[in-house]
């Protein structure tokens, strides 16, 4: 597995005055689906054993973790469809928080959680949810998408509820002195939602992705443009973003992989190669979003009383 590393944080250019908090190491895990459950399992363990032993403080793995991409098809013709799990009971709780235990890390990680619909009703679906498990092996925060594809390959509305509209919808959590924001995939298309966490607070947002060929365009690589859109948001809302892609093909789709990391400044810190497996450890400075506002002040100047229209529901 290949590793690589941006240590001792990039110059944050519009610093004006000493930083108020210490870097922050963090680690992607770029890996395939294996059709083996124990081989899976072990490709896992080894990616966070690499980040834990160059010193990571979080490891944040893939969208849907232990499973393959199964919303590539609607649930109706799958062949055999996937079942939703337990958040702190089924096995991708009891994964991260074994390996979090071992290495005395944090593991981010993604599941189909089984969950009843907010209303009472049984609708066939649950959350794709994202969670944080703490080094003691404790849930440290769990967030339930709030976009959810309904494209060709990515069907993922036939499996998952939105997450809900309430004030659970950009919990942040604190790892040392950094406020961490845990959405998902297509969440980082939505602007609203990246400036949402800013507002919060939001340090770094860990975004765990399943994303690669589009089957009705196949000749339409969309890496660039995904990974602009990623990066631009990480400018405009002076925040970290940390996005593990998976790789491999599975059903039809090949997922490019091109994992990275982002700072404030639009930089990226490190990058995967977009077909094997590696693990990606980057120092973050935390104060670059401190510097970065004070010179370009995007909250400060808002002008919320005229953005109503961007509440109204569009076709």
């Amino acid at each position: 597995m290949r590793l690589i590393t941006a240590y001792n944080p990039a110059e944050s250019p519009s610093r004006t005055r000493p930083a108020d908090r210490g870097p922050l190491r963090v680690a992607a895990v770029q890996q395939r689906w294996h059709r083996d459950p124990a081989e899976h399992l072990a490709a896992l363990r080894e990616g966070v054993r690499l980040a834990a032993a160059e010193g990571a403080r979080v490891v944040c793995l893939q969208e849907l973790t232990l499973s393959p991409y199964f919303a590539v098809v609607r649930k109706a013709d799958h062949p055999a469809p996937a079942e939703p799990e337990s958040l702190l009971t089924g096995p991708t709780f009891a994964f991260a928080a074994g390996v979090a235990r071992e290495h005395g890390v944090y593991v981010h990680a993604s599941l189909y959680e089984r969950a009843p619909a907010p209303d009472g009703a049984d609708d066939g679906l649950g959350y794709n949810t994202a969670i944080l498990v703490a080094p003691d092996g404790t849930l440290a925060q769990r967030t339930r998408k709030t976009h959810i594809p309904v494209t060709e390959g990515y069907y993922e509305d036939q499996w998952f509820r939105q997450g809900p509209a309430d004030g659970d919808a950009f919990p942040l959590v604190k790892v040392d002195e950094a406020s961490l924001g845990l959405p998902t995939c297509w969440d980082q298309w939505f602007p609203e939602l990246a400036r949402a966490y800013s507002l919060a607070g939001a340090d770094i947002l860990v975004y765990p992705t399943a994303i690669g060929s589009e089957p009705g365009h196949p000749g339409f690589d969309t890496q660039p443009i995904w990974q602009k859109v990623i990066t631009g948001n990480a400018v405009a809302n002076a925040t970290f973003m940390v996005v593990p892609n998976r790789i491999g093909a599975e059903n039809g789709l090949t997922f490019y992989g091109s994992s990275f990391i982002v700072d404030p400044y639009g930089r990226v810190l490190v990058q995967a190669p977009r077909d094997e497996p590696a693990v990606l450890v980057a120092d973050l400075d935390l104060d670059a979003r401190r510097d970065w506002l004070e010179l370009f002040p995007f909250l400060a100047t808002r002008r919320p009383e005229l953005y109503g229209s961007l509440t109204e529901r569009r076709a």
